[in-house]
Order: structure tokens, then C-alpha cells, then sequence
């Protein structure tokens, strides 16, 4: 309207024109109109979504007549449901659902319910997308979304994307099973193994476990979706959902559910109330992602997953270039909604900036897709994407920090032609990072890691940058587990139970490895009862993980338990038959040589 006033009433009124003449070629009304909106009733829910498409069509025809920026494309949505009628308008729940359906649905595209779905399936030539339950304003109950595909062979399009989502992630899977097999330098590195997530299933046996709320909001993240059918975005998405977890982790004021955790319910039809029994915590933030060329649509919506109630929600439309401001703002409207007060530490902490080039962003997105992978060749691309970031953004610090993970990472997998220089190489690059930003809690952790398991073992200094990683990110589990594993390696036990203690409250679905090394923790301060409950349940989460039945192995011998020892020992050979001891005991970098001659005593029990 600012730009040309009488084009675009021309425009909006032709299109209002098509809109009234379809309605009334399928026997609707027109009941209202408001602004650039139109309410229309049908008796045939069929008649509705038909006149919909073609509504659709016709205005898609419409639009590609006109210069881009004249261009209007409209939302539909549709419901099926009673309406009170008074004075020729309509209202009731019945109107509320199209009005939400209609602020779900794409620009040009369409929106329908469950219950018009059902009706309509199998009687119109277009295809259906189930987008999940949606919480929308008020409204009690969850309502289950379907996207109207109006191609005629849309549904084919949408069997091939999901095969392609199904054998990448089949390809994820196999790369994970890979890693967990290979054997590896030593203890250090057992952390990576837990990157990618594990689907819900496997987490069966102790999900049901019913975890107290924190004395803090506590609220988790789950994935956003990603709304443009293409897994090429996938990268993008994951990566904004996590840029919101860490912004909101730097809370001391706040309970934060880790990324490991949350991202375990990508991809799956959720209930929120669900999702925080699970979990722990009383609100969960959910939304959906759509990126087409410069522009990109986002969806939050924040629920508390006690009482269901909606509490805040906001559609984005925006640039690409605003992608920044839009995490800081979403982050700052769910700090208000909860009513959680920043300190000026916090705020420094929280609002500390990355790359401000959006090529450079996408990139660090795309690059930290690739590490979480867990594999040599993906852990080569995510190199190459950090260098080029680096070449594009010199200044930015998280690009470092990656590609010190990157040398971190290889050591693990093997693939270092020498792991101490790819150790010097992981403790360099991170130092780089945090030089430019000090604020970088994780790259903290990692450093304080670091510096304790290469030569010269630089114990207290390690632990104190964990320590550090600690304070700027109370919610950070990765912080915590890195703390505990210095504290372990440098003989403090009880402080590295604490540690990990707090990983696993925030990792509800817990790594197998948080339980690893806490077994390991517990049997060092001679406690083998609570060793061996720990070990157990790194077992049954991880049934093909060498370190855990390694782990295992340790803590049976040296605790009596010669035959379950002996169990563990021969599943421990199965993975890696050229498993040695000796050689194993030689990268535990234990401060006191007591600890390191404990767990190999336990090996030997077991005749490794």
C-alpha cells in the first residue's frame, strides 16, 4: 500500500473477484471479509477444499502476471466443525480452527484439520502432508495439520522426500554403528559418540522415569520443523533451534534441557505435555521453519507442558539477513514470558555475537551438521566448511572452535596419522576461538579437556577452564561431562559424580558414556555397588559400544564379580578382537597411577 496504493486495491480486489466466483461455483458463501481476509462457509467439505485448489490456482496464474513486488498470495485455511450462526455471521471453535489452519498454511498454500482430512482423502486428485499436532490460541486440544499439495503428483514427490530423509538417516545410523566399533585412543573421546541423538524407542526402559521439576522455569526446545519439504534445509533448521538452546542455556535463571535430548523427538508427531513428563520440565518451545531464497518464515509457539496453556506464539516473516536479530528477539520474548531477569553477565554472554555474513552462518550451520555425523569422510567436510567460513568471516570464533573439534574428533575416529599433533592442532584452533570470543562456554570445556589428556597434563588448569565453561553455561551438559572427566583423571571423585550427576539431569535422555564414567567415578572412591549400577545402565543404552562393555569389564573384576566380568570381557573382544590392555593402559592419563593400575587390575580379573 506505502509503494502504490491504487495497484494494490486493484490487485486485491481482482483477486477477491476470483475468490468470490469459485465460492459461489461450489455452493459457498461469502460470510465476511475483513481487510485482506475472507470467511466462507460451505455445506460439502469436499466443495470447500476443491474450491480451495482452484481458488489457488487461479490466483498463482494471477500473481505470475504481475512485477514481483505487486505480487499477493494468500493462506487458506479450512475446518470442518459446528458454527453458531447470529445476524448472517458465523462464529464458535469451528471459525477459530480455520483462522489458526490459515496462519500455519504457506504463502499460496492451503491448510486443513484432521477432521476434514479424513473426509477428503480419497475423494480429490491432490496429495496431503501431516505436519503434527499443533498447539494453536485458544484452543484446548492439539490440532493435527495437514498440508493440501495441490500437484497431481504431489504424493509421489512426498514418498520420494521422505525415502530420501529415511536413507540419509539409515546412512547417520550406519556411520554412528561404524564409529562405536573402531577402536580408538583411549578414554578421551568417548563424548562424540552421543552427537547425533538416538531415536525415542531405544530409551524405552528408563523413559517412563518420572524426574521432579527444577526449583527454576525449566523448558526445552524441541526441533523446529522444517516446513519446505527439502532435506537440504535440514542443516539450517537444526542449526536455528540450536542457536536459540544455547542462547537460553546461558541462563543461570533458567533449567535448559540439552540439544541431545531435545533433538530426539525431530521428526516425530509430539505431545507436549508428553514431551515435558520426559523431560522434566514445565515449558517447551516448538515451531516450524520455512526458507525460500532471501526470505524465510518462522513459527514459535511457547506452551507450558503442565497445563497446556499457549503462553506466547509469533510468526516471523523476515529477510535472511534479520536471521540474527530474530534468535535474539525469540529468546528475549520467551526470557519475558517467564519472567526471568538477565544479569548484566548473562546479557553480555547471551547477546555475544557470531558471524554477522549470512553465507558465513550458513555455512557454520552446514559444518557443524557434518561433525555431529561421526564419521572420517563427514568430519572432513566439516574442515572444509569451517575454513571456508573462516575465509569468508575471519572474525568468527565459533568457525575455529569447530575446527578444533574437527582434530579432537579425528584422534577419536582414528583417522589422525598422529594423534598428538591433531591434540596440538585441537588445543591451538580453540584457543584462536576463544581469543576472539571468550565467551565461547563449550570451547572452554573442550580446552580444559584438552589440557589434561595431552602431555604434560596440565590437571588444575584443565579444570579450571572447565570450571569456567561451568559458570557462563550452567545448562551446558557437555561443560558439565568435560568438567567431571578432568576431575576424574585428576583424582577428585566425588566432585566428578557431582559433575555428571548434573549432565545426566540435564541429558534426560542420558548418553550412554555420562554413565560410562561415572561407573569408572564411583569405583575409584571404592564405591562398586553404585559402579555397578552405573555401568548396567550404560549397557542398556548402548549394546554395541566397546567403551561401555570395556568400562563394564573394569568395574565387574576389580569389584568380585568374576562372571559377569567375563561376559562383558568376551562382548568387549567380539567388537575389538585386538583389544589390548597394555596398550589401553598406557593412554589413561590418571594423576595418581593407582587410579590407572585399579581399572587395568579389573581387566586382567577378567583375563584381558
Amino acid at each position: 500500500m506505502g509503494q502504490d496504493e491504487a495497484r494494490t486495491i486493484d490487485t486485491l480486489k481482482g483477486h477477491f473477484q476470483v475468490m468470490n466466483f469459485r465460492i459461489e461455483q461450489h455452493r459457498g458463501r461469502v460470510v465476511a471479509t475483513h481487510g485482506d481476509g475472507l470467511l466462507a462457509e460451505f455445506g460439502s467439505v469436499v466443495d470447500a477444499v476443491q474450491c480451495a485448489v482452484e481458488i489457488q490456482n487461479d490466483l498463482k496464474a494471477r500473481n505470475e502476471e504481475l512485477p514481483e513486488a505487486s505480487r499477493m498470495p494468500f493462506r487458506i485455511g479450512i475446518n470442518l466443525g459446528d458454527v453458531i450462526e447470529e445476524a448472517g455471521n458465523i462464529y464458535g471453535d469451528g471459525v477459530n480452527v480455520a483462522a489458526r489452519l490459515e496462519g500455519l498454511a504457506d504463502p499460496g498454500g492451503i491448510c486443513i484439520s484432521r477432521s476434514v482430512h479424513d473426509h477428503v482423502k480419497n475423494k480429490l486428485n491432490v496429495g496431503y502432508r501431516h505436519l503434527g499436532a499443533h498447539r494453536v490460541k485458544n484452543i484446548a486440544e492439539p490440532v493435527r495439520v495437514y498440508r493440501v499439495m495441490r500437484e497431481p503428483n504431489a504424493i509421489g514427490k512426498e514418498a520420494v522426500i521422505v525415502w530420501r530423509r529415511l536413507r540419509r538417516w539409515q546412512k547417520a545410523a550406519l556411520a554412528v554403528t561404524v564409529a562405536l566399533l573402531t577402536a580408538f585412543a583411549g578414554l578421551a573421546f568417548q563424548y562424540f559418540t552421543d552427537r547425533t541423538g538416538a531415536p525415542r524407542g531405544i530409551f524405552a526402559s528408563w523413559g517412563e522415569e518420572v524426574l521432579p521439576l527444577p526449583d527454576k522455569p525449566s523448558i526445552a526446545v524441541i526441533p523446529f520443523e522444517n516446513m519446505t519439504g527439502d532435506p537440504g534445509q535440514e542443516y539450517f533448521v537444526d542449526g536455528f533451534t540450536e542457536q536459540i538452546i544455547t542462547s537460553l542455556a546461558k541462563s543461570s535463571s533458567l533449567f535448559v534441557i540439552a540439544r541431545n535430548s531435545s533433538f530426539t523427538y525431530k521428526r516425530k508427531p509430539v505431545k507436549v505435555q508428553q514431551v515435558g513428563k520426559e523431560l522434566g520440565v514445565r515449558y517447551v518451545l516448538e515451531g516450524s521453519i520455512q526458507k525460500s531464497g532471501n526470505r524465510v518464515r518462522i513459527n514459535a509457539q511457547l506452551i507450558d507442558a503442565v497445563s497446556g496453556e499457549h503462553l506466547w506464539s509469533e510468526n516471523y516473516d523476515r529477510n535472511m539477513e534479520d536471521i540474527f536479530a530474530l534468535q535474539d528477539e525469540i529468546s528475549l520474548k520467551i526470557f519475558t514470558a517467564l519472567q526471568v531477569t538477565l544479569t548484566i553477565g548473562e546479557q553480555a554472554r547471551g547477546w555475544a555475537k557470531g558471524t554477522k555474513n549470512l553465507e558465513a552462518y550458513l555455512k557454520l550451520m552446514q559444518a557443524r551438521e557434518s561433525l555431529y555425523e561421526i564419521n572420517v569422510e563427514r568430519n572432513v567436510r566439516a574442515r572444509q566448511l569451517v575454513e571456508e567460513t573462516i575465509a569468508l568471516d575471519p572474525k568468527c570464533a565459533e568457525a575455529y572452535a569447530l575446527k578444533g573439534a574437527s582434530y579432537f574428533m579425528e584422534v577419536w575416529l582414528g583417522s589422525s596419522r598422529s594423534p598428538g599433533d591433531s591434540l596440538a592442532q585441537a588445543v591451538e584452533w580453540t584457543l584462536k576461538a576463544l581469543a576472539i570470543d571468550n565467551t565461547l562456554a563449550d570451547a572452554h570445556a573442550r580446552l580444559g579437556y584438552l589440557y589434561v589428556i595431552t602431555p604434560p597434563h596440565r590437571y588444575e588448569e584443565g579444570i579450571a577452564e572447565a570450571e569456567e565453561a561451568v559458570r557462563m553455561n550452567p545448562n551446558s551438559a557437555v561443560s558439565h561431562y568435560f568438567l567431571a572427566m578432568a576431575l576424574r583423571f585428576a583424582g577428585r571423585q566425588d566432585e566428578a559424580i557431582r559433575a555428571l550427576k548434573i549432565a545426566i539431569r540435564l541429558e534426560p535422555f542420558t548418553p550412554g558414556t555420562y554413565h560410562q564414567n561415572l561407573g569408572l567415578s564411583y569405583l575409584l572412591k571404592d564405591d562398586c555397588g553404585e559402579a555397578v549400577k552405573a555401568c548396567e545402565k550404560a549397557l542398556e543404552r548402548e549394546r554395541n559400544n566397546m567403551m561401555a562393555y570395556l568400562i563394564a569389564t573394569a568395574v565387574y573384576g576389580a569389584c568380585g564379580r568374576e562372571a559377569e566380568a567375563g561376559k562383558t570381557a568376551k562382548e568387549l573382544l567380539r567388537l575389538n578382537p585386538e583389544f589390548s590392555a597394555q596398550a589401553f593402559a598406557k593412554k589413561l592419563p590418571y594423576k595418581n597411577p593407582k587410579n590407572r593400575e585399579r581399572v587395568i587390575a579389573g581387566l586382567r580379573k577378567a583375563g584381558l
